[in-house]
């Protein structure tokens, strides 16, 4: 148990800066309009609200029952929180339709501790149709 431990440590968390770009989700789908709010309190409130700007219906589609994930990264670009870190998701498949106009909103708070300084938060919408990636720069004083 302590050799896995010692590995795992060696390791480090995977940085986020280290997936290829061609991989990595665009900053907004077609159809779709994103915005990623960040607000610091007593802990850091995190809120993705896509909302479809389509004139028809837009259906997301999720392979598993994580349909996002928020990560907040140093200014190193080091891994400081994950919030699907050490959550289960289901495997079955799952889609959510947006009409016109209308705005899913995915949300998640990270007790920061006593840590100051400046950070950024990067959320992804794990859609298999309409995947995208957004980030904020913020400070916590």
């Amino acid at each position: 148990m302590l050799a896995s431990a010692a590995i795992a440590y060696a390791c480090g968390p995977r940085g986020h800066a280290s997936e290829s770009p061609a991989r990595r989700p665009k900053q907004s789908a077609e159809g779709l309009a994103a915005a990623l709010a960040v607000t610091v309190k007593d802990e850091v409130q995190l809120a993705l609200k896509v909302t479809n700007s389509d004139p028809k219906r837009v259906e997301l589609r999720f392979p598993n029952g994580q349909t996002h994930d928020f990560v907040v990264l140093d200014t190193a670009g080091r891994e400081i929180w994950k919030w699907s870190e050490s959550r289960l998701f289901t495997q079955s498949m799952q889609s959510r339709v947006l009409e016109r106009d209308e705005t899913a909103t995915f949300a998640a708070s990270w007790d920061p501790g006593d840590r100051h300084g400046t950070y950024v938060a990067i959320v992804s919408l794990r859609s298999d149709n309409h995947p995208l990636e957004k980030s904020v720069r913020f400070d916590i004083p």
